[in-house]
């Protein structure tokens, strides 16, 4: 089996701002495996606020080199948590590899990956499309220049936040979910929980910061009039059961948790507690966002809108389109790179 990484600069459509950061551009990692003429491709978006940057992920992949040919005749799954040790425990840097992985055996298999993990696609849930923060005028914007759209994420963190619902509630009729990214405090969160219902929002996302006191979480979860989503605070496996007496559901990342391999993982245990199932997004390109499409099956929610939020992309894949994720037909993920437009992505 062989490697190859590919650093690119992904210019979005417009300034994507949350509560903590704001970006014009975004720098993410492609992996490529390569063996007896199939390609295989994952995903991972640099992240500072996690302290991932482009530098680190890439070193940690090197390290990865003397265990790719166990993924030959391997299954992803079984080889997750030696592919973690082999990194040091770097989950984003084997989200991108165990993506490629699976991508690289479901086209052995001449299989859709969701079919070779023995999922039915039926009565999947469509994506959310994401407004960042702004002016409450060009949020407005943003929403008008993606209609039709059954639901919406807005994000929230500001001073404003209830008048920016009740500007985009009175431009559309879709389902509003909202989220803080641990921006607001317990009492803003069940404050602002009952207004948010009235306004057709279905659930908060992350309300509270990580660093929020336990006691804080689980007054949240008891008096608020929504159900609250746990993002931030669901990053990992043994993240899930934690989640249980704070939140009514999770907020599955790919690059967060390592993979898919444990994505799967996180998202089978959150049913059998009880909880319900979201997987979302960084902005990525339809790498990525082709390899979480997989995970349809088991989820209650989904925002797979990343590539969307790009001026253009040297990547393809599942396809999104007003809130409709495509079956995935194709073997592997479905994903691929469009070489000829590689170059102008292409970081040194």
């Amino acid at each position: 089996m062989k490697l190859r990484t590919y650093s690119l600069q992904l210019p979005l459509a417009h300034s994507f701002t949350i509560s903590r950061e704001s970006i014009d551009w975004q720098t993410s990692v492609i992996v490529e495996l390569q063996h007896d003429g199939i390609v295989g491709y994952g995903e991972v978006t640099e992240n500072q606020f996690y302290g991932h940057p482009r530098s680190a992920i890439l070193a940690s992949i090197d390290c990865a080199l003397p265990l790719l040919n166990a993924y030959i005749d391997g299954d992803p799954l079984k080889l997750f948590d030696q592919l973690l040790e082999t990194l040091d425990g770097d989950t984003f840097a084997a989200s991108a590899i165990d993506m490629a992985a699976h991508d690289w055996r479901g086209k052995k298999l001449g299989r859709p990956t969701w079919q070779v993990w023995g999922l039915q696609w039926h009565n999947v849930p469509p994506s959310s499309y994401t407004i960042g923060i702004d002016t409450i005028p060009t949020m407005v914007a943003k929403l008008e220049e993606q209609p039709g759209w059954p639901i919406y994420k807005i994000k929230l963190g500001t001073p404003h936040d209830l008048e920016i619902v009740r500007q985009l509630r009175s431009k559309t009729d879709a389902v509003f979910r909202v989220d803080a990214n641990g921006a607001w405090t317990a009492e803003q969160a069940v404050e602002n929980s009952v207004a948010l219902k009235d306004l057709g929002v279905e659930f908060i996302e992350q309300p509270l910061s990580q660093s929020a006191s336990p006691e804080d979480k689980r007054w949240v979860y008891r008096h608020s009039r929504l159900p609250i989503i746990a993002d931030e605070d669901c990053q990992i496996p043994g993240d899930v059961a934690r989640c249980v007496e704070f939140y009514h559901g999770i907020n599955v990342k790919i690059c967060k948790c390592g993979g898919l391999s444990p994505a799967l993982k996180m998202l089978r245990q959150a049913r059998q507690l009880g909880l319900r199932t979201m997987v979302g997004c960084m902005v990525e390109s339809s790498i990525g966002i082709s390899g979480a499409a997989h995970l349809l099956p088991l989820l209650d929610y989904a925002d797979l809108d990343g590539a969307l939020l790009l001026a253009r992309e040297p990547a393809a894949g599942v396809v999104v389109a007003t809130g409709r994720v495509s079956e995935p037909t194709s073997d592997g993920t479905g994903a691929r790179l469009l070489m000829d437009r590689l170059p102008e992505y292409l970081l040194p």
